[in-house]
């Protein structure tokens, strides 16, 4: 029992420590951001790793989504003589929830796991230390950067994803299933709403992309500079970003759409 609660307790400990040390961490990117404005190439070249770069899975996944989304809902609103307001509930679906929470896991999945293991082997092979002793700070040169990348990356991708996504939805929909295409996008257009619906996707696609990014970045920062450090912390990335997607995005849809 004794050895049970010291456990117990050894893990509450590492676990705010690390929650504090991820904090510090995170208040350093931030301050550094104001040293990157001045360099834009630093910021582009991040972007076209982060964000390019992850494009094309995020543009594939979108249309098979729309796709998908398109076919069910066909045959959902088919039975209530609704087949007209297939748009509204594809584009409803997507820029609300799927646009903004699948591309945060496929972003954690591709450019997060790539960010944690980009830094982490930059600590294993010394060279954060080394810019250190150049008079050089890492944060502001190597990790302020890629955050404001990713930060700035994700709510474009959301955006992506979720507009091929609607076209998907749109080819299955009149493409195969005959629903008229005028009528497809003329009821998304009438029923879906800027504030509630638009907006509150951007804001979800930009949380995600501030968590997913300062998980990542600290994973790496964090990680112990061996192979299996970098392994274990790239899965950790992958993992801590999807539970925190996934619970920030019950949170913000509480909060967003609780009184209606």
């Amino acid at each position: 029992m004794i050895e049970l609660l010291a456990h117990l307790g050894k893990n509450t400990r590492s676990s705010f420590s690390k929650l504090g040390r991820g904090t510090f961490f995170l208040l350093q990117c931030l301050a550094g951001i104001i040293s990157v404005l001045p360099r834009p190439r630093l910021l582009l070249n991040q972007m076209y790793s982060v964000g390019v770069l992850s494009f094309l899975i995020i543009s594939i996944s979108g249309l098979f989504v729309g796709m998908v989304l398109g076919l069910q809902g066909f045959y959902i609103l088919s039975d209530f003589g609704a087949e007209t307001t297939l748009g509204v509930m594809v584009a409803t679906s997507l820029v609300r929830e799927l646009g903004p929470v699948v591309s945060a896991l496929l972003f954690a999945g591709r450019a997060g796991s790539a960010l944690t293991a980009e830094i982490g082997l930059m600590k294993a092979t010394e060279q954060l230390s080394g810019m250190e002793m150049m008079a050089v700070d890492p944060i502001k040169r190597i990790i302020s950067p890629r955050f404001l990348a990713g930060f700035l990356s994700m709510p474009l991708l959301a955006t992506l994803f979720s507009a091929i996504g609607i076209i998907g939805g749109q080819i299955v929909g009149s493409g195969l299933l005959g629903v008229d295409e005028g009528a497809y996008w003329a009821q998304m257009q009438a029923k879906l709403d800027f504030y509630d619906d638009i907006i509150n996707g951007v804001i979800k696609s930009v949380v995600f992309g501030f968590v997913t990014s300062w998980i990542a970045l600290f994973e790496g920062h964090d990680a112990v500079p061996t192979s299996e450090g970098i392994s274990r912390a790239t899965t950790r990335t992958v993992v801590n970003s999807a539970f925190s997607i996934l619970g920030l995005d019950f949170i913000l849809t509480a909060l967003m759409f609780g009184d209606d």
